[in-house]
């Protein structure tokens, strides 16, 4: 136990496990091995995950963003000293992992009851480099286990505690409009010249879920999306030089994107799309969604003015969309469709109501708010559920 203890202490692809809280403690019992440490480390493993210790050290290992996994996720050849310096400190970690109950309390002279954890057995070593020679589908780091990030007040990219996890299979017609947006995230996924995506239409109709889930139906091929919010527009560049080096695809996706006709983020934008040398990036797309066709707010006088140059000034005020390579639109759906929407979700929720009743009521509901939505579809069965419970 003592020499596992100096293996630990030498790792060196892996060194910044050892800052990890439960590894940290259970070098500590090895160097003091008491009750209390003993009991300590067992107690930030409960925590942890329950008390499975290989299964913790294999999530230590997969997420670790070591020089090993950025030097692949660069696409440079790893050094052969650097391939056996790993090849040995995977298997301390698999010894680790390995410890079984009776190994790790015999260190300590102790005759009353010690706190046990199980451990799944698993071969580390093959695990880890099926995950480095795919890691453009597994990432490392945060990427490797989150699917959905924000941009937080510093800049900071942060994964979503929790995600929204719509899936396709949620979703009711708009078929075509999906599968343009999915065809362009596949092509970007294959290392394909792939299009930024203007997603319009009127508000509830799907354009935020459709995005939110092709992001969850292609994350475990490598997919991840990081959501800015109108006002970080300005922080993309940056945003962009941090992620480009990462071998997964990201979909920057701008949620409700609309411009007063003087907003400066509206050229930070536009400048982004543009292309400029900061901004391009094989392995990031942009997808904004808007209830604008034009994303910027015009008024009468805007059309009708003075301005010696209106055609000029037209032309800027529809610049931004037109520099979107795709541009997706999300109709109202009609009284068929929506009734189509109604009896899907109806379906999925077992809803068991007479054809008619059902038309009549989500006709009823759609038009005391204004028209029918997707949006309406689902508030409609929500309010049917509530009702039955």
């Amino acid at each position: 136990m003592n020499c596992l203890k100096e293996k630990l202490q030498s790792l060196c692809i892996f060194r910044e496990l050892l800052q990890d809280r439960v590894l940290s403690l259970l070098c500590a019992y090895l160097e003091n091995p008491t009750n209390s440490t003993y009991a300590e480390f067992v107690a930030s493993l409960y925590r942890a995950n329950g008390g499975n210790l290989g299964e913790y050290v294999k999530e230590l290992c997969s997420n670790s963003e070591n020089v090993y996994v950025k030097t692949l996720g660069f696409g440079e050849s790893v050094p052969a000293y650097m391939s056996q310096t790993l090849d040995a400190e995977l298997d301390t970690l698999q010894e680790v992992a390995n410890l079984r109950g009776s190994e790790r309390c015999s260190l300590c002279k102790y005759d009353s009851f010690l706190p046990d954890v199980t451990t799944t057995r698993l071969q580390l070593k093959n695990i880890y480099l099926h995950r480095a020679e795919n890691i453009g589908k597994y990432g490392y780091g945060i990427y490797a286990k989150n699917r959905m990030f924000y941009v937080d007040e510093s800049g900071n990219i942060v994964p979503v505690q929790n995600p929204d996890k719509t899936a396709l299979s949620n979703l009711v017609d708009y078929e075509r409009e999906r599968a343009v947006i999915m065809d362009n995230t596949k092509a970007l996924l294959q290392g394909k010249p792939a299009a930024n995506i203007l997603l319009t239409g009127d508000a509830g109709t799907g354009k935020s879920s459709t995005v939110k889930a092709v992001a969850n139906a292609l994350w475990d091929e490598g997919l991840r999306i990081v959501e800015v919010r109108k006002d970080q527009l300005r922080s993309i560049p940056k945003i962009l030089d941090e992620l480009s080096g990462n071998p997964l695809k990201f979909v920057l996706f701008i949620d409700d994107l609309s411009f007063l006709k003087d907003d400066d983020n509206f050229n930070a934008l536009k400048a982004v799309l543009e292309g400029s040398v900061t901004a391009k990036s094989s392995n990031v797309v942009i997808y904004a969604t808007s209830n604008r066709r034009h994303i910027i707010k015009e008024s009468f006088s805007d059309r009708d003015g003075d301005d010696i140059h209106r055609n000029d000034t037209m032309q800027e005020l529809i610049s931004l969309s037109e520099r979107f390579g795709i541009h997706v639109t999300f109709s109202k759906p009609n009284k068929e469709t929506f009734l189509h929407i109604v009896h899907h979700l109806a379906q999925g929720n077992a809803i068991d109501m007479p054809a008619e009743e059902l038309d009549l009521l989500a006709e009823r509901f759609a038009l005391a708010r204004g028209g029918r939505s997707a949006r309406l579809a689902r508030q409609f069965i929500d309010g049917l559920l509530a009702k039955a419970e």
